[in-house]
C-alpha cells in the first residue's frame, strides 16, 4: 500500500479497546483499519467474564440492549477457603443491578462479546482484518506512520496499540520494556458447560440472574485469589496467581488449578458439567502503579491492557470497561487534535475526562492491601477458625469469645499488632 492510500488511524487489536476506539472514529466519519491477530475477535482473549454496562452506554447510548451479554449480576459473593472449609458472603437484594440510575453489570464470554463489539465497529466504517500479525512499526523523522505485517506496508496518521499486556508494539515503540515478573500474574480459566436451570437452582438464582464471586485462600499461600461467574449455560470459573513463587513451591499452574476445582465448596457446583474452553493469559497486577511513564509518542498512543488499564480491589476486578473508556479517550483525542504531535498530551486529558485516570489513583492503595503478608493463607485459615469455634457446640461451658479469638490469632502464626496494621491498610486504601 502506497503512503497516498494511507488510513487515518490503524488499530492494532480488537479486543473491547481497540473496537471502541474503531467505533467512535468510524462513526465521525475516520477511515480505519482494525488489525487483529487471532481467527476472530476474541478467540485469544481471557478474561474472568464481568463487564459494566455504563462504559457501553458511553460508547453509545442503548447499545448495551443489543450487546452479547449473559447473565445481569443480581448476586455478588465472597469466598474464603481453608483446606476443606470455607466461609461464604452474599449480598442480593431484590432491586440491587435493576437498571434505572445505577449502572449494570452483567457476565460475558469474550468470544462473544468481542465479536459483537468488532462487528458493530465494521457496521460504522471501520475496516477489520483478522489473522495477521504486526511485526514492525514504521517510523519516519522520530514519528510513527504506519506498520509492516510480512511484506506489506500500511500507513496512518495515527497508530493505536490496542495489543493487551505485554505490548509487543509498546515494546516496538520504545515506550515499554519487556514485562517484569512481579508485575503481573498468570490467570487460568475453565467454561464449564451446563444447564440453564442447573446453575439457576445451584446458585440460588432467577432466570436471566447471575452471580459473581470472588474466592481467597485458594492459591496455596501465594499472591492471588479466583473467580467465579455464572453464564446463561456455563460457569466460567478460574484463579490468578504469581507464577513465580508457584515455581518456589514446586506446584505447576495446572495443579494448584485442579486442587482450587476440586475444593470441597466448588466442585459441587461444577458436578456433571462439561469443559468447553481451558485459557490462560498474563494479568496486570500493577494498578496504577503499572501504567508506563509514557503512554503516547506522536504517530502512537497505547489504550486499555497495553496501557496498564486495570483496577483490582480484592473484591472485584475492573479492565474491560476501563479498556473501552481508553479507546474512546483515544478516540476523542484523534478527532480533536489539529495534527498529530497535539494528539498524545489530548489523549492524557481525555484520560483525566473519562475518568480512567482518577478511578485508578482512587484506587491505588489497594495495591498494599494485596501485598500483605499472610492474607492468602493466614488470613482465611484465621477467620474459618473463628467460625468454626463460634458453631462448635460439645456440651462443656463455652468459653470466652475474646480469649478464644486472640488463641486462634496466635495459633494462626498473626499478632494483633499485625491485624490492627492490615486493618489502618485497609482504612488507608479507601
Amino acid at each position: 500500500m502506497s503512503e497516498e492510500e494511507k488510513f487515518d488511524v490503524i488499530i492494532i487489536g480488537a479486543g473491547p479497546a481497540g473496537s471502541s476506539c474503531a467505533y467512535t472514529l468510524a462513526r465521525e466519519g475516520k477511515s480505519v483499519l482494525m488489525i487483529e491477530r487471532g481467527d476472530t475477535p476474541g478467540s485469544k482473549n481471557v478474561t474472568g467474564g464481568r463487564f459494566y454496562t455504563y462504559a457501553l452506554e458511553m460508547l453509545d447510548s442503548g447499545l448495551y440492549e443489543e450487546a452479547a451479554l449473559e447473565r445481569k449480576v443480581t448476586h455478588e459473593q465472597i469466598m474464603l477457603l481453608s483446606g476443606d472449609r470455607s466461609i461464604s458472603i452474599d449480598y442480593h437484594e431484590p432491586g440491587f443491578n435493576t437498571g434505572g440510575e445505577a449502572p449494570m453489570s452483567y457476565t460475558i464470554l469474550r468470544a462473544n462479546f468481542d465479536e459483537w463489539l468488532a462487528e458493530k465497529a465494521e457496521e460504522m466504517g471501520a475496516m477489520l482484518a483478522c489473522g495477521i500479525r504486526v511485526e514492525e512499526l514504521i517510523e519516519r523523522d522520530g514519528k510513527i506512520v504506519g506498520v509492516r505485517a510480512g511484506e506489506d506496508e500500511m500507513y496512518a496518521d495515527v497508530v493505536v496499540a490496542a495489543d493487551g499486556v505485554n505490548s509487543f508494539m509498546a515494546q516496538k515503540a520504545g515506550l515499554i520494556k519487556d514485562i517484569e515478573a512481579h508485575t503481573v500474574g498468570v490467570g487460568v480459566k475453565e467454561v464449564i458447560e451446563l444447564p440453564a436451570r442447573t446453575i439457576e437452582e445451584r446458585f440460588n438464582l432467577k432466570e436471566g440472574e447471575g452471580a459473581a464471586r470472588m474466592i481467597l485462600g485458594c492459591t496455596e499461600g501465594i499472591h492471588g485469589g479466583g473467580f467465579l461467574y455464572t453464564n446463561q449455560d456455563s460457569i466460567s470459573l478460574g484463579c490468578v496467581f504469581m507464577p513465580a513463587k508457584a515455581a518456589e513451591r514446586g506446584k505447576t499452574i495446572h495443579e494448584i488449578f485442579q486442587d482450587f476445582k476440586m475444593h470441597p465448596s466448588i466442585h459441587p457446583l461444577l458436578q456433571g458439567g462439561l469443559t468447553v474452553e481451558y485459557g490462560a493469559h498474563l494479568v496486570s497486577e500493577a494498578g496504577y502503579r503499572g501504567i508506563p511513564r509514557k503512554i503516547y509518542r506522536e504517530g502512537f498512543l497505547m489504550v486499555g491492557d497495553a496501557a496498564g488499564f486495570v483496577i483490582n480491589t480484592g473484591y472485584s476486578i475492573r479492565g474491560i470497561d476501563l479498556a473501552m473508556l481508553s479507546g474512546i479517550a483515544a478516540a476523542r483525542a484523534i478527532i480533536d487534535a489539529e495534527n498529530t504531535a497535539e494528539v498524545g498530551p489530548q489523549y492524557l486529558k481525555e484520560l483525566d475526562e473519562i475518568k480512567i485516570i482518577p478511578a485508578m489513583k482512587a484506587a491505588d492503595g489497594f495495591f498494599d492491601v494485596l501485598e500483605t503478608p499472610g492474607l492468602y493463607d493466614k488470613m482465611p485459615n484465621l477467620a474459618n477458625d473463628v467460625f468454626n469455634n463460634l458453631f462448635t457446640v460439645d456440651g462443656g461451658v463455652p468459653g470466652s469469645i475474646k480469649k478464644d479469638v486472640m488463641r486462634l490469632i496466635k495459633e494462626n502464626g498473626l499478632s494483633m499488632w499485625q491485624l490492627i496494621k492490615f486493618g489502618l491498610k485497609g482504612v488507608k486504601s479507601l
